[in-house]
């Protein structure tokens, strides 16, 4: 499929928001390949993942800039002469929104239409992708979820992105600015935060497996989730970004379905340590949990002929080997730059 796109980024200006995080960094691995000038913009924040080590090896072929998506002069002057955006800046956690919905309205929604009117009044011509998730549905009606699927949110997280990915489908119905939204489901591999649980189950399993720790999984375990590693989302977010057939659409990505227990067993395996138990769901989990999810990526498999490619099995695996030889850049609480 890389050939569909081979030299549609190259000599142009890209722009990651969320750039040092995970997903924005491995992507900026690919555009560097691609021949892109990349930008990468990114808060820094402490416990929202943006890290350092994660350029390592292309921190010469980017320009970074240190900024907070929430700064709209910020943002008025960084979307000038960008080609294309890539809007993955954002907070992911389901309880951290319960705890503190202000900064995650601030986060995800208001500053998601800050960028846009950047867009409008200084680079209307601009491609701009945005990063949705499986949060915006809830509890499933029905299985697979296709995007038809009611939109009812289990929590402010979930409510804040699908307003935020609104925004850019409006922008793109009314100014023409041209956005598309992908909504992803548990999106794991190398260079994610794995200084707490707040941002991505599946590596939090996997942080705990290396250190042999004790792995609490809660409920009974059966509830069923899909996951893409990284490589994947990368892939589908440059092939929604060069075609036009994408403009002012949503598409679900999805993977691999599996149940908790089965997951953490195939970690445990591959690791060759830690244990897990069963436990209660604490109480401030078990009222936003939403029971199993399974994207149907249908949509996006007939527009872009893409699909994941990374059996879950492999991408454990790559990102196991990856966190034990670099577990020293990710473990620690606090970054020196």
């Amino acid at each position: 499929m890389t050939g569909i796109y081979q030299n549609s980024f190259k000599g142009k200006k890209v722009m990651i928001t969320g750039g040092l995080g995970f997903i924005g960094s491995t992507l900026a691995y690919r555009l560097v390949d691609l021949g892109a000038e990349v930008l990468l913009v990114d808060s820094l924040i402490p416990e929202y993942g943006g890290n350092i080590f994660n350029i390592c090896g292309i921190e010469d072929k980017v320009k970074i800039n240190i900024a907070d998506v929430r700064d709209e002069h910020g943002m008025n002057y960084l979307v000038q002469g960008q080609d294309y955006i890539f809007n993955l800046a954002g907070t992911l956690s389901h309880i951290d929104s319960m705890r503190d919905p202000y900064t995650d309205l601030e986060i995800n929604c208001r500053s998601q239409l800050s960028i846009l009117e950047s867009c409008r009044k200084y680079n209307p011509d601009v491609k701009i992708l945005f990063a949705g998730t499986r949060g915006q549905y809830g509890k499933a009606d029905y299985l697979p979820v296709d995007e038809k699927h009611a939109m009812h949110p289990t929590d402010v997280n979930g409510i804040n992105n699908m307003a935020g990915e609104w925004y850019h489908i409006l922008y793109n119905n009314v100014y023409g600015i041209r956005a598309t939204s992908l909504r992803l489901t548990n999106t794991y591999g190398p260079r994610h935060q794995m200084k707490h649980p707040r941002q991505g189950i599946i590596n939090w399993f996997i942080r705990q497996a290396i250190d042999g720790e004790l792995i609490k999984i809660f409920g009974d375990g059966k509830q069923v989730r899909d996951a893409n590693y990284v490589d994947d989302v990368v892939e589908a977010f440059l092939l929604a970004a060069v075609s036009d057939k994408t403009n002012g659409e949503v598409f679900n990505l999805g993977g691999e379905p599996a149940s908790l227990e089965d997951l953490v067993k195939q970690i445990i395996e591959i690791t060759g340590k830690g244990r897990y138990e069963l436990i209660s769901f604490p109480e401030e989990s078990k009222k936003i949990e939403i029971g199993d999810y399974v994207a149907d990526y249908t949509k996006i498999k007939k527009t872009l002929e893409w699909e994941p490619k990374v059996s879950l099995k492999e991408g454990l695996k790559k990102t196991i080997d990856y966190y034990e030889e670099n577990k020293q850049h990710y473990w620690k609480t606090g970054e020196v730059l």
